[in-house]
């Protein structure tokens, strides 16, 4: 096949739609193929009555990998999407006790822990920060930003010079273990520690790497005006003027291959696509399981259900809210972290009582709600992912949902339902989405240092067929299944153009 002819992307997630805008830009042609009928893959809406509702992910950090992505594509961020910085990152409180807001600015931050904490952890917050900067320092380029590598390849990548600055990342501890050497007040250790569940995983078996994400988090949280599905939807309408085509409504349900390497695709409907270069944007699990065909099997080591990162019950509502003004982001932490996890992990049951997170999509933004006024809400609880088991009850759902409001009202939070009926998300739910996945929401968890090295790169075992989205490296999250992408879209590039002359 001639190296101009398509390149097949299936799956139009943040990743699939990074990889076809890059391709594009460099002058291949694209096709997308996705079984939704809409863009954005785990990036989506829910409509309750009359609103549209975020119910998947709600924080968009890294925007300098979207300003490329853009900029690539012959516009701007800011010329197809409103973006509107959020000084405060999110609010937390712990039972009925203080509330801590958690700024953009690291001083104010540093002086909120010291009102909250005293001025030990407020010295012990500017040291993780200057932690959590090196160990973002050190891997953005080396890691984040390039293909998958090895500790070995990752150590080269860092240089013998600066191996010293390899060991500050502290892969073999625990981030609970090191954020005890900041933090002496659990409440910290708690707001901290949760950032290991923006990847799936419990701060009590995730490396401690993963502070980095507190230096992302200060590099700027921006609010996405009208939803986050507006930049998804952005990403599309760019991805059409580059001369992108897309089928939607189009379940691929194989991945063909000829002669050890990739030949096309075949839909639901029996209809079949040749192509000899295919990105495919789904979860690494699903391909390992067979579920895009048998042949498909042998791109990617299968991944053990018990390394399934988190999956999640999601309660989409419009509400009144009443007990102390929210916040974008808001936290309700249990009195227990270690049950909490001990449950999730060791038991893959829900938590007795669980963490709450309330994203209110109406605060942070222009257009704040009028005190008293209904407002836009997803409330998220961690869940084990075990969607491919035996599917919860209503009454079990009911009672999940009555639980997490237990845990709003114990700190201090009343969300009160008004309008049309709430819509609730369960693991099964999410298993239905996203085949073979048992609902978890991040790939692989991020437990133990190995974790993030066993995560699968662009290139598989089969020639031709690239991966991209949060279940590969770099990781979950959406800048990182933006970064998926890029990497995918640079390894077909380098090919495409090596074949062709």
């Amino acid at each position: 096949m001639p190296p101009d002819s398509p390149v097949i992307v299936v799956g139009a997630g943040i990743g699939g739609l990074a990889a076809a805008m890059r391709l594009a830009a460099a002058g291949h042609a694209v096709t997308v193929v996705e079984r939704a009928a809409t863009p954005g893959g785990k990036m989506r809406e829910v409509r309750v009555g009359a609103h549209a509702i975020d119910a998947g992910p709600t924080v968009l950090t890294m925007r300098q990998v979207f300003d490329d992505l853009f900029d690539a594509a012959g516009t701007s961020l800011d010329a197809e999407v409103a973006l509107h910085p959020l000084p405060i990152l999110a609010r937390h409180a712990w039972g009925d006790g203080p509330r801590l807001d958690l700024h953009a600015d690291p001083a104010r931050a540093e002086e909120a822990i010291g009102d909250f904490a005293g001025a030990a952890e407020a010295r012990g917050y500017r040291a993780f920060c200057a932690r959590a900067r090196a160990i973002h320092d050190t891997l953005d380029a080396t890691f984040m930003r390039a293909q998958q590598a090895g500790p070995l390849m990752l150590a080269r990548r860092v240089g013998l010079a600066h191996l010293p600055r390899l060991l500050q990342i502290a892969p073999f501890s625990t981030m609970w273990q090191a954020l005890g050497a900041y933090f002496k007040d659990p409440r910290l250790q708690q707001l901290f520690g949760r950032y290991a569940t923006y990847c799936g995983a419990s701060p009590f078996a995730a490396p401690a790497t993963l502070m980095l994400v507190a230096h992302v988090e200060q590099a700027g949280v921006h609010a996405v005006e009208g939803g986050m599905q507006r930049l998804a939807e952005a990403m599309h309408r760019v991805a059409l003027r580059q001369g992108v085509a897309f089928r939607f409504d189009a379940d691929v349900s194989a991945i063909d291959v000829r002669a050890g390497r990739v030949c096309g695709i075949r839909l639901a409907n029996g209809d079949g696509i040749a192509a000899s270069t295919i990105v495919l944007n789904a979860d690494a699990a699903a391909v390992g399981s067979g579920a895009f065909g048998p042949a498909a099997v042998q791109a990617v080591p299968a991944m053990p259900v018990a390394a399934r990162s988190l999956s999640a019950l999601t309660w989409c509502a419009e509400v009144v809210a009443t007990g102390w003004p929210l916040s974008r982001h808001n936290v309700v932490f249990s009195a227990d972290y270690a049950a909490e996890f001990r449950a999730l992990c060791r038991d893959r049951a829900m938590a007795a009582a669980p963490t709450v997170y309330v994203c209110a999509q109406d605060r942070g933004a222009a257009g704040e709600p009028i005190a008293g006024a209904s407002e836009r809400v997803v409330c998220l609880v961690n869940a084990p992912p075990t969607g491919d088991g035996p599917r919860m009850t209503p009454t079990a759902v009911a009672d999940e949902v009555e639980r997490m409001h237990a845990m709003l009202r114990r700190g201090g939070l009343d969300l009160r339902s008004v309008g049309a009926p709430p819509v609730v998300t369960t693991p099964a739910d999410f298993h239905h989405r996203f085949p073979a996945t048992g609902g978890a929401l991040y790939g692989r968890a991020s437990h133990g240092w190995r974790a993030s090295f066993a995560r699968p790169g662009a290139r598989t075992r089969i020639p031709g067929l690239f991966l991209a989205g949060g279940s590969v490296h770099p990781g979950p999250g959406i800048p990182m299944a933006a970064l998926s992408g890029t990497l995918a879209a640079a390894c077909i590039h380098t090919d495409l153009t090596s074949r062709s002359t």
